[in-house]
């Protein structure tokens, strides 16, 4: 008997904590009622207040596992997050390359909230050559859209998001949470320049997994095959609502309370 809904198939790196990485990626898209699939790309040791240590997968594993889920399970969006290598990005970029007409949410995790790094020089042009041209939506903040597209630290987003278009992505979902404020604002470019702009409060604290979440949340709503400005609303209005009803599980950072929604 198939499943009466959209399987969502994370591309990320462990986090035992369960406030970012994989694990928040399944408790994301469970909630919103989609089915998760999984493939590990790394393995990571951390706490909510940083990550002291990342190890990647194989990329030969990587590819064996997407391998045994793709011909079981029908994946209506891909998402990734934290992919470990360059190798790996390689890998996932191929499998990408083969489902052509499934969408794809990147999220382009460079470092963790604390700035400890999840991406080498050699990952992150993976990113840049590899990835780029299959993403539906990425999903970079300020900081790691800068980066991503080789711009200098205060460069104009409406123009890195034109470079990101430019390397083969669709939409760019240039997200707020770095900037100053008492707003978040989180905005949505193609090619042609801005699709939307959405203006969000600014909750008090500091959040592990916010991206992680919001990317999830995205990659579900495109497998329900909304077009990416509604799915981008509908994710963000999901993602600031857990995030509104977050909790500390530990002594460091706020971790967003996903499952509000089912209760």
């Amino acid at each position: 008997m198939s499943l009466p809904r959209p399987v969502v198939l994370s591309f990320a790196a462990s986090d035992p904590t369960s406030g970012a990485g994989l694990q928040a990626d399944l408790l994301t898209i469970a909630s919103l009622g989609a089915h998760p699939a999984s493939v590990i790309t790394a393995v990571t040791a951390q706490d909510t207040h940083g990550v002291q240590a990342v190890r990647a997968l194989d990329a030969d594993l990587v590819a064996a596992q997407a391998q045994a889920l793709l011909a079981d399970l029908p994946a209506a969006a891909f998402k990734l997050g934290v992919l470990g290598s360059a190798a790996n990005a390689t890998t996932v970029a191929a499998v990408l390359a083969s489902h052509p007409r499934v969408p794809a949410v990147v999220d382009p995790v460079l470092a963790s909230g604390r700035g400890d790094a999840l991406a080498d020089a050699a990952t992150l042009e993976a990113l840049r050559e590899r990835l780029l041209p299959h993403a539906t939506v990425l999903t970079p903040n300020s900081l790691e859209a800068r980066r991503l597209a080789g711009a200098a630290a205060d460069a104009d987003l409406a123009d890195c998001a034109r470079r990101l278009c430019a390397s083969g992505c669709r939409f760019v979902l240039v997200t707020g949470t770095h900037d100053a404020g008492p707003e978040v604002v989180n905005t949505l470019f193609d090619a042609g320049g801005v699709v939307r702009a959405d203006r969000w409060r600014r909750l008090a604290g500091s959040f592990h997994g916010s991206g992680c979440t919001l990317a999830s949340a995205l990659a579900v709503f495109l497998a329900r095959g909304l077009e990416a400005p509604e799915a981008a609303r509908h994710a963000q209005d999901y993602t600031w609502r857990a995030l509104e009803a977050g909790y500390r599980p530990g002594g460091g950072q706020q971790v967003p309370d996903r499952m509000f929604a089912p209760r």
